[in-house]
């Protein structure tokens, strides 16, 4: 029998290295001159800003499939930026998910760890009207479940696009993933992915957003469409800025999909 938290080690390391790191950047550019609450949530509305947070977001689905399965996806997506050139930054943005699901591949099944993991960057530059970025996106057989994995290494392009106006942020991130090596006997991955958001943010550092992530499988011939209405705020826990957010799951694809779900999140920003 499998360790149950044999799983949990190298999420752990992963944790550690990503803390470490963080601290020690963020320690590294700290400025007297702190951004305010309504700065630091424009930012965080900004997918590739030039700023160090490590966003935690929670997303609980219930009612799925035949089985009327429920599952919990924990995705830790720590944002962090490098300058490369005063006219040109990378933004690295790393997705790992920790998946918890019940009666999803049948009844009275049980399958919990980690997921594929997905790795972002996005060069672009630091100064513009128009903020965007492009570069690979890594798809990770980190999964250490065959049924929370593809076991396939992938690749493909990356490229998101937005505009800040006033307390308005609106724009899209897409990106397109296809198999480049993994296990023969698994299903190859070739698939889309769509992402339009828009945000208002009041000096409060309150903000409400809407977004849709729209997921075509094209291997498989299967949409996946999920919409989000996040409400957040900006505040401190004695000295760690964070932001909070928690909102709806509303889900419209594939016919199978879950009758509701929520999303949660709080995200420690480092400003710098």
């Amino acid at each position: 029998m499998k360790n149950p938290m044999a799983w949990r080690i190298p999420l752990l390391s992963i944790l550690s290295f990503f803390i470490t790191f963080i601290s020690l950047s963020a320690q590294e550019s700290s400025s007297s001159s702190a951004p305010s609450a309504e700065e630091l949530a424009k930012k965080l509305a900004n997918p590739i800003a030039n700023l160090i947070s490590v966003p935690l977001q929670s997303n609980w689905d219930v009612g799925i499939g035949a089985f009327n399965g429920s599952k919990m996806v924990l995705n830790v997506q720590p944002v962090i930026p490098i300058t490369l050139t005063p006219k040109i930054n990378l933004i690295t943005r790393w997705i790992f998910p920790i998946v918890s699901q019940i009666d999803i591949t049948g009844e009275n099944t049980q399958q919990g760890g980690l997921g594929d993991a997905v790795i972002t960057g996005f060069l672009g530059p630091s100064q513009s009207s128009l903020t965007w970025g492009a570069g690979p996106a890594f798809l990770v057989p980190t999964a250490t479940d065959a049924v929370l994995g593809g076991e396939k290494f992938g690749i493909g392009p990356s490229v998101v696009a937005l505009k800040q106006s006033g307390p308005w942020t609106y724009g899209a991130l897409i990106n397109h993933l296809f198999t480049v090596s993994g296990n023969e006997d698994r299903d190859d991955v070739n698939a889309s992915f769509f992402n339009p958001f828009a945000s208002y943010n009041w000096k409060s550092g309150a903000g409400v957003t809407a977004t849709l992530e729209y997921t075509q499988d094209w291997e498989h011939d299967v949409s996946i469409v999920v919409a989000h209405a996040m409400f957040s705020g900006v505040t401190k826990f004695g000295g760690q800025t964070v932001s909070l957010a928690i909102g709806p799951r509303i889900h419209f694809a594939p016919d199978n999909h879950a009758a509701y779900g929520l999303r949660a999140a709080i995200t420690m920003v480092f400003p710098k």
